[in-house]
This record gives structure tokens, C-alpha cells and sequence, in this order.
């Protein structure tokens, strides 16, 4: 089975032009997609073999991707009801 990436553009391609005005508009929302795409191949690599590291470290950086994608998927939202009001 093969591994899935969690890209968030894959992830909410119905988002995909607030998702591009955000990175441009707002720093921290650009900051924290940075940074969700910087975990998110860190956990790929690591579950493809590529780097290796503690079970302990792997579950860390699996909640800290959920964590990131929580935030900005808020931001995402709000964006968005913002636009169609």
C-alpha cells in the first residue's frame, strides 16, 4: 500500500484560490503552511524509509502536522466565509 502524502492543496482542492491568497496576504497563515509542508515530507520521508527516528518522534511529528493542519484549515474557513458574506 502506498503512503499518502498529506499536501494540503490535495487535501482541500476546493481551497486552492484561498489557500494561494492567504500565502500571499497574510504572513502567518504563509509561516504555518511552510512549516505544515516542511512536517509533512519529514513524516513521508521518514514512513518511506528515507530518514530514520524514534517511534516516539514520528507520533510527534504526525501531531504536529494535525495541529498545523487544524489552524490553517480554520484560517482557510474563515477566509472563506469572509469572501461570501
Amino acid at each position: 500500500m502506498p503512503l499518502e502524502k498529506h499536501d494540503l492543496l490535495r487535501e482541500l482542492p476546493e481551497s486552492k484560490d484561498a489557500i494561494h491568497e492567504l500565502k500571499m496576504a497574510d504572513q502567518h497563515f504563509a509561516k504555518l503552511f511552510e512549516t505544515y509542508h516542511d512536517t509533512d515530507q519529514e513524516v513521508h520521508r521518514i514512513e518511506q524509509g528515507v530518514e530514520t527516528t524514534s517511534d516516539e518522534y514520528l507520533e510527534e511529528q504526525k501531531k504536529k502536522r494535525l495541529s498545523l493542519k487544524d489552524q490553517l484549515y480554520g484560517m482557510i474557513r474563515d477566509y472563506e466565509a469572509s469572501m461570501a458574506s
